[in-house]
């Protein structure tokens, strides 16, 4: 549960907020997209942020990192809450990042310290069931605060959220990190680190894979309110009810991949997986083009959204298992590359906007073609 914790700090901390975004609007006497800022620089900080606390963790311990990210988020929670401006709040907001993203990037480490490359997939598969609790009542949540006792109650509530996981992490979290990474973290820099790491091959195709796959998600997360209300025709209320049927598919394909760990290896699943999620984008992608109507279209696109659950563990899984003694760099990798490629392949769907299905079905497609090559050309074992 402490894990499950760690891995949803990021998630509860955007979607309890999302509610709150009109009024801030109205607050400040901002457009919506101004307000939007917010989110943006939420999702830099998240991707920097990893960057630096996942070798931090290998050179001073899980605990330490998580505290100090802890302290951070805390802090420029309050500097939300009394947040003078919009300007003040994007500032706020990026620091705040920061601060979560040491939980997510060192409880990743905290599974590879503590499981060998087989359990850490089944561990990581176990995790996605907590994490899809976050999107499903964190909204609810939110706007529940926000009308009782307005938007920097929000806030308030992150400040009780931060210092919460900081007094579990304290009281509860053993650390994890072996002596023999914590002289391996000192022998090198950062950067150091970061370039050893970069000459391995099977991690760059880990990396890939992992990255590529969750790119379908983003891309379909920024894409979907106009998809499934504007073009498909669904009501706002039904949205929702289009989002959790996603969501379902993704957890249920990940508790498939916790039976299927029992009797094959992350590596066996991944190459199966891998070119089932291609081919399930390429006829997506071919639907698509030929406007094959929604009875068609949405069960291609549950299948290839689903592919990561099977897809996301084993990847990080394997990743994690080329060096295990830098388990928290590898993190911190992990995390840097799949936010910039999530919002890279977010920014080009909204760039090829045109009202279909086409633009997100062809994002969809290249993402799960470009794992799949990943994994066959270069982390799957010669």
């Amino acid at each position: 549960m402490l894990l499950g914790s760690l891995t949803a700090f990021g998630a509860v901390t955007i979607d309890l907020y999302l509610p709150a975004l009109p009024a801030i609007a109205r607050d400040y006497g901002v457009s919506a997209a101004a307000v939007q800022l917010t989110l943006s620089t939420f999702f830099v900080g998240m991707a920097v942020g990893q960057l630096f606390f996942g070798p931090l963790s290998d050179r001073i311990g899980r605990r330490p990192a998580i505290l100090i990210g802890c302290a951070v988020y805390v802090v420029a929670s309050l500097a939300c809450a009394l947040a003078p401006s919009i300007e003040a709040l994007v500032i706020g907001r990026f620091f705040q990042a920061l601060g979560c993203c040491a939980a997510m990037v060192t409880c990743r480490a905290i599974v590879r310290d503590r499981y060998d490359h087989r359990d850490s997939a089944r561990i990581f598969s176990l995790l996605m069931l907590v994490l899809a609790i976050a999107p499903l009542l964190a909204p609810t949540l939110g706007g529940w605060i926000s009308i009782a006792a307005g938007w920097h109650a929000v806030f308030i509530a992150f400040i009780i959220v931060g210092v919460g996981v900081a007094l579990a992490v304290g009281w509860r979290l053993e650390e994890s990190r072996s002596e023999a990474t914590a002289a391996k973290a000192r022998d090198s820099s950062i950067l150091a680190a970061y370039w050893d790491l970069l000459k391995h091959r099977r991690l760059i195709g880990y990396l890939l894979v992992g990255a590529a796959n969750g790119t379908t998600l983003f891309s379909y997360i920024a894409a979907s309110p106009d998809l499934v209300v504007g073009t498909w025709g669904f009501s706002e209320s039904q949205f929702g009810l289009v989002f959790a049927a996603i969501a379902v598919g993704i957890v249920g394909s990940s508790q498939v991949n916790r039976a299927l760990l029992r009797h094959r290896s992350p590596d066996a699943i991944l190459a199966i997986a891998t070119l089932g999620a291609a081919l399930a984008g390429a006829a997506l992608l071919f639907a698509a083009i030929g406007d094959a109507p929604l009875p068609v279209l949405f069960p291609l696109l549950f299948l290839a959204l689903s592919s990561n659950g099977l897809i996301a563990a084993n990847a990080s899984a394997g990743a994690l298992n080329v060096d295990p003694l830098r388990a928290g760099a590898i993190s911190g990798l992990m995390g840097g590359i799949n936010f910039g490629m999530g919002a890279a392949g977010s920014a080009l769907g909204a760039a090829l906007h045109d009202g279909t299905a086409r633009p997100l079905s062809a994002i969809i497609a290249v993402a799960l073609l470009i794992a799949a090559a990943a994994y066959h050309g270069l982390a799957k074992a010669r």
